[in-house]
């Protein structure tokens, strides 16, 4: 199947189930006229209109001689959500299961015009493996504007996405508690309108707002302390305080209200790690009655009560079945949090439903590790632990799932905890996509050589390798300074080097204290050099998804960055060690390399504005700013106890936190009054 789709020099993705050649082509798609019968449902002139305008944006502006109708009707003959497409050099033709199946065909077409504007003549036969096609979108420490999520869901739906499920959190203004919405959040109005957008394009979105545990967006403001079990930590509601409920179901209602005909809700529920500890609540002595998971499952018997009231199935991360457990959840509720095959089959022979997790691919910032890896650090002795890396671990653990026909849905994830950019969760989402729609039949090596050449179009170069030095940049960013405090328990020890003392006594003990980081440094300033010749060159290039390109550089950059301030502090140290060198010899020679040294840090804090200027500004094209206060509205900023790396601060300069913690600053002054008192 592969072979054939490369013959045609195509790049599918998700790889149709069945597809054959035919003889001929097409000499361009400009040639192409959609025909509808008179009384086409309303969803299938939608496809068609849509259609109609990529084909428009799409395909070069030239002329073709002839028309080729291409003619859009239904069948009962193919599987929910399945189509057929023909393409010969007399007609087009397409056929749906349903409104889906005639919207992904649709998609289907585009992505079978070549660069030069032809299409091969084919016939493909084509359904999903899963039915529900997952992508979780998180957004609990940024707000993207409405246009970048419009566009978000149209490149889902291109992929034949049809379940977003939408961590929100504050990012919706709730009528019932204002408070909880952060300003400039989307209204109840407004979110209905994306709703109805997405459906256009068959995705439901399905709301997300966590209960239970991961709520410091509502248990840091002040009115709310009451409902915490622990009450010195804004992370987790007691699930024995009615109020809890109450407060629970006003958002959870209004979350309904703003996603109209949307099957699901999703209730979190995960990471409780305080669930039970609560003394004065009366918590820590139930759960030493029933168990924690028999706290747990109170809760959830509670809230999925009320989600089904509502019309709405629940999905919950936390309070799945447990083989043995005498506290059992509802039936009907989804888990949506398990990879694991065996897991999944006795689930299912349980009588549960359950949708396949595909597996974290990590939470590094900056970039994501998508090929093999080693999760490792430099302050550490012990062995790494090595990993297949998102794409291999996505692919095989959804393609698993969708063969052995144990899960009816699969869902994959995008921890906003670093402050990603959205799109850099893309190659992610599209690489679930694949193995979602069809489980088998390729290997991801092939998978990832056509998703380079469907993203980023023909002209595009070395992406893989582009890729596999982004994510060594971002490991190596993510291991420096103090950057892995949570999830990964390292603290790292990187401080200033020494001032002078007077009469300038100085040893060279930060280069010699810190050798090997300053190897490692070198190293990696001479791949991201090669990272960003890479981006340059594309970006010169005529290639789709320039943005996305963009926006890597401006994280290429900032890794560069990061490896020049550890540079510059080995020759800051060297500069210092010179001048203490000749302060008995030749006083005036030392003068000028203090003031060299002075120069290295001015230097180096003008960059570091400039590269996170740079920054800002082009994530800010799609996004809010972050932290953002309106007249009258103040963002309120809490950190938690998970510690994210992207709440470290209210605005964007928690990726350049570490940097500033080291004090440079404050340094320069001291350096630049010792100098001044030199002579």
């Amino acid at each position: 199947m592969s072979d054939v789709i490369e013959q045609l020099g195509l790049s599918l993705i998700p790889e149709p189930q069945e597809i054959g050649t035919r003889p001929g082509s097409l000499p361009h798609a400009r040639a192409l006229v959609l025909m509808l019968l008179p009384d086409a449902p309303e969803e299938d002139r939608f496809a068609a209109d849509y259609l109609a305008e990529r084909l428009n944006a799409q395909i070069p502006q030239q002329a073709a001689e002839g028309h080729v109708p291409v003619r859009i009707t239904r069948s009962t003959d193919l599987p929910e959500q399945g189509y057929r497409l023909v393409i010969a050099p007399e007609a087009v033709t397409i056929e749906g299961a349903d409104a889906a199946g005639v919207y992904y065909a649709t998609q289907t077409l585009l992505q079978c015009i070549r660069p030069d504007g032809t299409l091969p003549c084919l016939a493909i036969r084509d359904w999903p493996d899963l039915e529900f096609r997952t992508i979780h979108y998180d957004t609990k420490h940024h707000q993207d504007t409405r246009e970048y999520v419009e566009a978000f869901i149209r490149e889902l739906a291109h992929y034949k996405v049809n379940v977003l499920v939408w961590e929100w959190e504050d990012k919706l203004a709730y009528r019932s508690h204002p408070e909880v919405g952060a300003p400039g959040a989307f209204t109840i109005a407004e979110m209905q309108e994306l709703t109805a957008f997405a459906r256009k394009h068959h995705v439901q979105i399905v709301p997300l707002v966590q209960g239970l545990g991961h709520v410091p967006y509502i248990l840091k403001h002040p009115q709310h302390r009451r409902l915490r079990e622990i009450p010195d930590s804004n992370w987790e509601f007691c699930p024995l305080n009615d109020g809890t409920y109450e407060l629970l179901f006003d958002l959870w209602d209004e979350a309904i209200e703003a996603t109209p005909g949307s099957q699901f809700l999703h209730i979190g529920s995960d990471e409780t790690y305080e669930l039970g500890q609560g003394s004065a609540c009366g918590c820590k002595a139930r759960a030493d009655q029933i168990g924690k998971d028999g706290l747990m499952q109170l809760f959830i018997h509670r809230c999925v009560a009320h989600v089904e009231s509502r019309g709405r199935t629940a999905l919950s991360w936390g309070g799945r079945w447990q083989p043995g457990s005498q506290h059992t959840p509802p039936p009907s509720m989804r888990f949506v949090d398990s990879g694991d095959l065996d897991y999944l089959a006795a689930a299912r022979q349980a009588g549960c439903a359950v949708w396949v997790y595909a597996r974290n691919p990590g939470i590094t910032p900056l970039f994501l590790p998508f090929f093999p890896w080693v999760k490792a650090s430099m302050w550490r002795d012990e062995p790494g632990q090595p990993r297949d890396g998102s794409f291999r671990e996505t692919a095989e653990g959804i393609a698993r799932a969708g063969a052995a026909k144990v899960a009816e849905g699969s869902i994959t994830t995008s921890w906003d905890d670093s402050g990603l950019h959205n799109q850099c969760w893309m190659p992610r989402f599209i690489c679930a996509a694949e193995f979602s729609w069809k489980a088998a039949g390729r290997d991801i090596e092939t998978w990832t050589r056509r998703y380079f050449a469907n993203t980023f179009g023909p002209h595009a170069r070395d992406l893989r390798e582009l890729f596999q030095l982004l994510q060594d940049g971002a490991l190596f960013y993510y291991d420096t300074f103090q950057r892995r405090v949570w999830h990964w328990g390292d603290v790292g020890k990187v401080h200033l080097p020494d001032l002078p003392r007077p009469d300038l006594e100085y040893s060279s003990f930060w280069r010699r204290r810190y050798a090997p980081l300053l190897n490692r440094a070198r190293d990696e300033r001479q791949r991201i050099a090669r990272a960003l010749a890479i981006l340059d060159d594309n970006l010169a290039r005529d290639v789709r998804h320039r943005y996305d390109l963009e926006i890597l550089r401006t994280c290429a950059d900032l890794m560069r960055h990061n490896a020049d301030v550890i540079l510059m502090l080995g020759r800051l140290e060297e500069a210092v060690g010179a001048a203490s060198g000749l302060h008995f010899s030749d006083r005036p020679r030392a003068l000028e390399h203090l003031r060299g040294a002075q120069r290295l840090v001015e230097d180096h804090l003008r960059d570091r504005a400039a590269v996170f200027g740079t920054l800002v500004s082009v994530w800010e094209r799609t996004r809010l700013p972050k932290g953002l206060s309106l007249p009258g509205r103040p963002y309120v900023h809490a950190r938690d106890r998970a510690r994210h790396f992207a709440n470290r601060t209210a605005d964007m300069t928690y990726l350049i936190l570490d940097e500033q913690l080291l004090g440079l600053e404050a340094w320069l002054e001291r350096l630049e009054q010792f100098t001044d008192e030199y002579l």
